[in-house]
């Protein structure tokens, strides 16, 4: 196998099952990615391989670690990848590969879904792990999973998990897998950082390199100079001159919502997805475009590494990427498996020497842009104009320098006010000495108002003071003549009042309602009265004899207010607790 290329899948010694599934879903000829990786795979080396989008590489480490899987019964794989996207993409492809569901389960990790459903993928003990960095540190510190028995590690797309930021979570994972393992690292791009990475997972790995990382050939680029100001407008001249589903890609969450209202407006059926959405809109939006109901799908680069549709003909890149990788991954979003696709960037005038350093890096065809001084004078070979520039200025320093001997020497003074009949403003000493003063009531009637001592000596107006403010008014006749009852007297203050009836012996009444507290009635005809009339006990603040509190709670219920408590004793007599009646 070392000595010829892998031209067929039949030549590979792989399982029977696995055969007949790759066989079914029409896999006969490997990918060039997929001629090299493989049989390294199969040998148990680890792998490094860079290859561009859309080049097979989901198949070239998943087809040898489901071999090794089916032969070694205790064996488990775990897959990396930066994106929900592309687990979920993983996900799907490695179900329609595996010979039996039923026995080889899978699970696939990622954020913005129902963790609790991954419980129950991790309780089947799945063979097959894929996840998200994020998501995997999660079930890692809730000791939902065990990662310890993995002997095949493979990380997808490891240039974007650093570009994210996933290198400390990598770190962190890598601690809780074991020393002996198989890993792979796949990669579009190389460069430095990347490098490093793979050396913490990889012991002298076999390298595989196809076309330096750079674009697909099948892949028609153009680039075209565009204002800010005519970007939408051009994008739906571009839309109307083409055919197929295309994918704008834009910098912003907000301005790929505009985008897509826009396009929307003008007929056209669009759908977005960027990170601002939750995982069911995304899911929603992707499956849209696979079938076909949205033609236009405006995506930010969260789906440069997560969508593989087939039947995509044309990438547009309405802003120029962040990143000079992200180019690469955009593009590759078309012409995948050997079909062919065009890609078009709108660059602004502002933009040139960004776009210049892409194409120079990735040997993309076409003129190049001029860039000539600071205004930005740029002219493009082909379409477009650039932004017309004045040349540099002098700068005031030199200009001063230049005419410092009869810059202010030599200028004629302002003659402001020498000749003027004009008053002078300025002056301190006398700027208010020549003005008339106004005379506040000098020979007016008016009285002066701001005197003290004088403010009412000539008026009749009585003086409001504290002794003689009320002196003047008529009292309140508060004599005893009134026919009025006095209303603050204290001890007077129930004696015109009638008796209430029924709380006298006299009453024919020989039962009475219930206090406040409850109480039960009194037995009898003959019984004695509660209080008298004169009683005080009605009084909040009336007090007993000897000092205690008047009011008081009986053990029966009853009581309330200033009444006395009565409770039954051994003998069945009542016994009277409480204050007692006042002498007639």
């Amino acid at each position: 196998m070392k000595g010829s290329p892998l031209k067929r899948f039949d030549d590979l010694s792989l399982p029977e099952e696995l055969q007949a599934a790759l066989s079914r879903i029409g896999f006969i000829e490997p990918t060039p990615i997929q001629q090299k990786a493989i049989p390294a795979m199969l040998e148990g080396r680890d792998l490094m391989a860079c290859a561009a989008t859309g080049s097979g590489k989901t198949g070239a480490y998943l087809i040898p670690m489901l071999a090794t899987l089916l032969q070694d019964q205790k064996a488990q794989g775990l897959v990396l990848v930066p994106t929900r996207e592309l687990a979920m993409q993983i996900s799907d492809f490695l179900r329609t590969i595996v010979p039996n569901k039923q026995t080889f389960n899978t699970a696939c990790l990622v954020g913005g879904q129902d963790i609790r459903r991954q419980f129950k993928q991790l309780q089947r003990k799945p063979r097959v792990i894929i996840a998200t960095p994020g998501r995997m540190i999660d079930h890692l510190k809730r000791n939902t999973i065990q990662i310890h028995k993995v002997n095949q590690l493979v990380l997808d797309e490891g240039d974007r998990m650093i570009d994210m930021g996933f290198a400390p979570q990598l770190q962190q994972i890598l601690k809780h897998l074991p020393p002996e393992k198989q890993a792979s690292f796949f990669t579009a791009t190389l460069d430095e950082k990347v490098k490093s990475l793979a050396k913490q997972y990889l012991q002298r790995p076999v390298l595989v390199f196809l076309n330096d990382s750079k674009p697909v050939a099948k892949i028609k680029q153009s680039v075209l100079s565009v204002p800010f100001f005519e970007k939408d407008d051009r994008v739906v001249d571009e839309l109307n001159e083409r055919q197929g589903s295309v994918i704008i890609f834009v910098k912003t969450k907000h301005r790929t919502d505009k985008l897509t209202k826009h396009l929307i407006d003008f007929g056209f059926a669009a759908g977005a997805i960027h990170g601002g959405k939750t995982q069911g809109q995304r899911n929603k939006a992707i499956d849209a475009f696979r079938t076909g109901k949205v033609r236009i799908l405006c995506a930010t680069d969260v789906a440069a590494r997560g969508i593989d549709v087939p039947h995509v003909e044309h990438v547009l890149n309405f802003d120029l990427p962040m990143q000079d990788e992200d180019y690469v991954h955009r593009i590759g979003r078309t012409a995948r498996n050997g079909a062919e696709g065009e890609a078009l960037s709108f660059v602004m005038p502002e933009e040139y020497s960004d776009w210049n350093r892409i194409a120079k890096k990735y040997d993309i065809p076409g003129p190049a842009f001029e860039v000539q001084g600071r205004g930005g004078n740029s002219k493009f070979k082909g379409r477009g104009k650039g932004k017309p520039s004045f040349g540099r200025k002098p700068s005031f320093k030199a200009k001063f320098r230049k005419n410092s001997d009869e810059s202010f020497e030599d200028r004629p003074r302002r003659k402001r006010f020498e000749d003027s009949d004009r008053p002078k403003r300025f002056g301190k000493k006398e700027r208010f000495e020549d003005r008339p003063s106004r005379d506040r009531f000098g020979d007016s009637d008016r009285p002066k108002s701001f005197g003290r001592k004088d403010r009412f000596e000539d008026q009749d107006r009585p003086r409001s003071f504290k002794k003689d403010r009320f002196d003047d008014r008529p009292q309140r006749d508060r004599s005893d003549s009134s026919d009025r009852p006095k209303r603050f007297a204290k001890k007077d203050r129930f004696e015109d009042r009638p008796s209430r009836g029924g709380r006298s012996g006299d009453s024919s009444r020989s039962e009475f309602k219930p206090g406040r507290g409850g109480g039960k009635k009194a037995s009898g005809s003959s019984g004695k009265p509660r209080r008298s009339n004169n009683d005080d006990s009605w009084g909040r603040k009336s007090e007993r004899r000897d000092g205690a509190p008047s009011r008081k709670k009986s053990a029966s219920g009853g009581g309330g207010k200033g009444r006395p408590l009565k409770v039954k004793s051994g003998f069945g007599k009542k016994k009277s607790f409480g204050r007692s009646r006042p002498s007639q």
